[in-house]
């Protein structure tokens, strides 16, 4: 024999219904079975709806009725459109019952406990019958059995206990009778001893159905609802969660009083001394595997079987240090919250006996601060203790598994997971059983929290980043357009699950938690919301992704300065603008510090060479011991474009306009041929070597004009490169009449850094740097006399964009 059970979604409409008669056919072609039945999805919050409106004399009880029978009419008809008469009427007189029953609460202006049972009945009596009758006129061999007549309890309304002696053999000495294939009993309901109606309180249907299977000693008990078991979190905040196939009856009750809402724990009591499995399985998707509970070994790897959540905590603080020392205090604050019926779900206390933090339901709390206070008024008034302290908007999560005590380094994974996404822990509980590992955490982190401890230890060590990326314009575009491309050999092969999420040019963004589509993200931008620098941030903010990079791919002072921001919230930074990183000392090294402080990675590789490993070279040279005593660099790609394509048959004016076309000049070129940006590259590079420099302290000779120096706008800049040709023809030919190449070279020297326009010789490293080629010489302690050299493509959007990529993928590895 086998006991179903079947939930109020699985039963909440006519084809929820004929899915589970088909379900019942099937399984009693080769088993009797009973099938335990809730009331049809919703209509136990209308009875108490109604019920509460009738005992405040709202006459809106009326119109919640009819909702009620119109729900239940329209099953019925739907069910059997040709025969249904016999079984509306039979209902309707079940529901004019009903209707007399409201009234009367109506009319005495009283809802007690006990009528409030009585009420809520109706929900479970008239499914059961709906169902079984359907049955019996579609020719099955079935029976309907009201569990008021088996299940004995005591007079507790709304939470009744079991007298097992009387329940147990009042189960057995039916159901040893009866000859039918299938029988239907409705969950959630019982009598007492004294013939009045209970109910078996919150999961009672689950319960019904475990009392029977227990009291029968079936082979199984089938929960259906309608998901397929138990996920390993929650999947409407987890889109990678997956049903776990077997757990044990420990784990599957740690995880349900955290919050998975498939399984009532107080279901398996009955059934946990038998060994008897529980098999969670989907109405809606019958042939899922589902989840099965048993005290089998699972030959499971991982130690880690779920994670849950409890939404609504408060946390409660009582602390004070005339607590230390002195017996009796938190005998005397759980005897209050017991007397005042307020359940204790989390429990911490400080081994100083300073503090005991307490979470409990958020509804409780004014309640619970009130009590409290009450029964320590004395203490708070000789300032032994402080008054106790709420915290609210709060939420429990949970690791649950039976193995985790035989692995190392559980609690330390979850939370250095937690702690690099900024997920802050307000109370940690952890039993000596290692069964579970609970953390307080804020209520809006929730998502982000179950989102990475799966990813911590349920996925296959694959690492989702979520890109917001600001700049979508010529080097903006090509990264997007890479990471369209690689996201699959991301995926495969380095185990990174790379989306971008949000994207913003100077007049549109947009943003999709789940992605944005590549494939037509053009259009999306064109038709997104109106884009500012605050509005882009918050948008990032109030996603609160994990593992969030921000990604700037401008040349914007505004933006530099939102890094700070960005890297408080544990989200990364990846820049190609220099101006941050060539700013102030001050705040280049608070951008440091933050990014230590919040573990937010601050990358920009990009800063110096484009794509070309410089930064990250000298990184290395430096963390691991060596010292720079010299640089020297042609760290413009787009000056070096200028000057190898600018001889005696060209104009100025036109090489520069070409290097622009190309995309190798800042939009204002002057930020380039004025060698700013080349002395904040070496500003970066000097600090990255751990010298205290500023912009001021570059030592900068211009080759420009006057003219072209004192420009006020980028139109009269190019006017002035056609005034001046002759200027820069001088400048050619005294290089060219000593056998040398025009090359704009930074210099860092015994702690001194310049740049400036040379003339190479043609014995120098410098002289056959080609197109828009950089190249770096790094004279350490460990290369005194041959430098490190790096030398490559410094400038054009391609390269850039693998840079800014590059580090993405940094990012992901770590």
């Amino acid at each position: 024999m086998k006991v179903l059970k079947f939930g109020g979604t699985s039963v909440g409409s006519a084809k929820n219904i004929n899915n589970v008669i088909s379900i019942l056919e099937n399984v009693s072609k080769n088993d009797s079975i009973i099938g335990t039945v809730s009331a049809v999805g919703g209509i136990t919050d209308k009875l108490l709806l109604a019920g509460k409106q009738a005992q405040n004399k709202d006459i809106g009880y009326l119109n919640t009725f009819s909702l009620i029978k119109d729900i239940h009419v329209a099953i019925i008809e739907e069910l059997n459109p040709n025969n249904g008469k016999s079984l509306k009427e039979h209902v309707e007189t079940d529901l004019n019952a009903l209707k007399n029953l409201l009234d009367g609460i109506y009319l005495i202006n009283e809802l007690s406990p006990k009528t409030s049972d009585k009420l809520v009945s109706f929900g479970e009596l008239l499914s059961s019958f709906i169902i079984a009758e359907t049955m019996k006129q579609r020719g099955m061999s079935v029976v309907c059995k009201n569990s008021q007549e088996l299940i004995i309890t005591n007079s507790n309304f709304t939470k009744a206990e079991v007298n097992y002696n009387i329940t147990n053999k009042n189960i057995q000495d039916y159901f040893r009778n009866v000859t039918q294939k299938i029988t239907i009993i409705p969950g959630f309901i019982s009598k007492s001893q004294l013939g009045e109606q209970t109910t078996l309180g919150r999961g009672g249907s689950d319960f019904t159905a475990s009392i029977v299977a227990a009291a029968l000693k079936v082979q199984q008990l089938e929960i259906w609802t309608d998901v397929s078991g138990m996920f390993t979190t929650n999947p409407k905040l987890v889109k990678q969660a997956y049903p776990i196939e077997k757990i044990s009856y420990q784990e599957a009750m740690e995880l349900s009083h955290f919050g998975a809402k498939v399984l009532y724990p107080p279901t398996v009591q009955p059934v946990l001394n038998l060994n008897i499995p529980i098999h969670i399985k989907n109405t809606l998707d019958p042939e899922a595997v589902g989840t099965i509970i048993s005290n089998d070994e699972t030959n499971t790897t991982s130690p880690v079987k779920g994670i849950s959540n409890i939404s609504n905590i408060a946390l409660l603080t009582l602390q004070g240090s005339g607590m230390i020392g002195i017996p009796g205090f938190s005998k005397r604050l759980f005897e209050t919250l017991s007397q005042e019926k307020i359940n204790v779900i989390l429990i911490t206390q400080a081994s100083s006996e300073h503090s005991i933090c307490l979470g409990i339901d958020e509804n409780d709390a004014e309640l619970a601060k009130s009590a409290i206070d009450a029964t320590f008024e004395n203490e708070i008034a000789l300032n032994k203790i402080d008054p106790i302290i709420v915290e609210k908007d709060l939420s429990i999560i949970a690791l649950v598994g039976d193995n985790m005590k035989n692995h190392q380094g559980i609690s330390g994974k979850m939370f250095s997971s937690l702690g690099k996404n900024n997920i802050n822990i307000r109370a940690i509980a952890q039993g000596a059983s290692e069964k579970n590992i609970s953390a307080v955490i804020l209520q809006s982190d929730v998502k982000k929290a179950l989102n990475t401890l799966h990813e911590q230890f349920f996925e296959s060590k694959t690492k989702q980043l979520n890109v917001f990326i600001t700049g979508v314009g010529n080097v903006g575009e090509k990264l997007v357009e890479q990471i369209k491309q690689q996201r699959k050999y991301l995926k495969e092969n380095l185990k990174i699950n790379l989306r971008i999420t949000g994207l913003s040019n100077s007049k549109n963004m947009i943003f999709n938690e789940e992605g944005i589509d590549l494939s037509n993200w053009k259009e999306q931008l064109v038709t997104g919301e109106k884009a500012t620098l605050e509005g882009f941030f918050e948008g990032t903010k109030s996603l609160n992704l994990r593992n969030s990079i921000f990604v700037d791919v401008t040349a914007n002072k505004d933006v530099s300065e939102l890094y700070a921001k960005y890297l408080r919230q544990s989200i990364g930074v990846v820049a190609c603008n220099k101006i941050a990183c060539s700013s102030d000392y001050e705040n280049y090294k608070l951008l440091k510090r933050l990014s230590l402080k919040y573990n937010a990675p601050f990358l920009f590789e990009t800063n110096v060479g484009a794509g070309l490993p410089i930064i990250q070279t000298l990184s290395n040279l430096i963390a691991s011991g060596d010292k720079i005593t010299s640089i020297h660099a042609v760290l413009s790609g787009s000056l070096n474009f200028v000057f190898n394509n600018f001889n005696d048959t060209t104009k100025f004016y036109d090489v520069v306009k070409q290097a622009a076309k190309e995309g190798y000049t800042e939009p204002d070129p002057r930020i380039d041929l004025s060698g700013v940006d080349v002395a904040r590259k070496i500003l970066i590079l000097a600090r990255e070597s751990g010298m205290e420099m500023n912009l001021e302290d570059i030592s900068n000779t211009p080759f420009l004009s006057e003219a072209g120096l004192k420009s006020d706008s980028v139109d009269d800049f190019y006017q002035t490169l056609i005034n001046d040709e002759a200027h820069y023809q001088k400048l050619y030919a005294s290089a060219k009449a000593k056998g040398c190449q025009l090359k704009y070279v930074a210099q860092l020297n015994n702690g001194k850094a310049s740049v400036s326009l040379q003339e190479i010789p043609s014995d120098h490293p410098f002289y056959n740097l080609k197109g828009k080629d950089n190249i770096v010489m790094f004279y350490t302690q460990r290369y005194p006399e041959q430098p490190m050299i790096i030398k490559g493509a410094g400038a054009g959007a391609e390269v850039t964009a693998s840079g800014l990529f590059a580090d993405i993928i940094r990012i992901g590895n770590d």
